[in-house]
């Protein structure tokens, strides 16, 4: 079993900076993959960021250039640092870990971006 406990969403203002912490109950050395999925009102949840235990990250095009995902190997801990905000980005934002074959999930963090 992984738990993840996500923190740092808020409300913050267009062009404004947040950064979410994913905490891991489990070395996440032993994770091979773990990720930040988002969720808006009506939408399906969608991929956001993702790194593997060999540190290759991949992102949405929505984001490139805006946000960057990274790992504390030391505390367990996986981070979305979201810099540039836009309206578009507000959403119920979602830590997720891949481990042998199973999926977990986090409860979630929300993100509102607006003026």
């Amino acid at each position: 079993q992984v738990q993840l406990v996500e923190s740092g969403g808020g409300l913050v203002q267009p062009g404004g900076s947040l950064r979410l912490s994913c905490a891991a109950s489990v070395s996440i050395f032993s994770i091979y993959a773990m990720g930040w999925y988002r969720q808006a009102p009506g939408k399906q949840r969608e991929l956001v960021a993702r790194i593997r235990s060999s540190g290759s990250t991949n992102y949405a095009d929505s984001v490139k250039g805006r946000f960057t995902i990274s790992r504390d190997n030391a505390k367990n801990t996986v981070y979305l640092q979201m810099n540039n905000l836009k309206p578009e980005d507000t959403a119920v934002y979602y830590c997720h870990a891949e481990r042998d074959g199973f999926s977990y999930w986090g409860q979630g963090t929300q993100v509102t971006v607006s003026s």
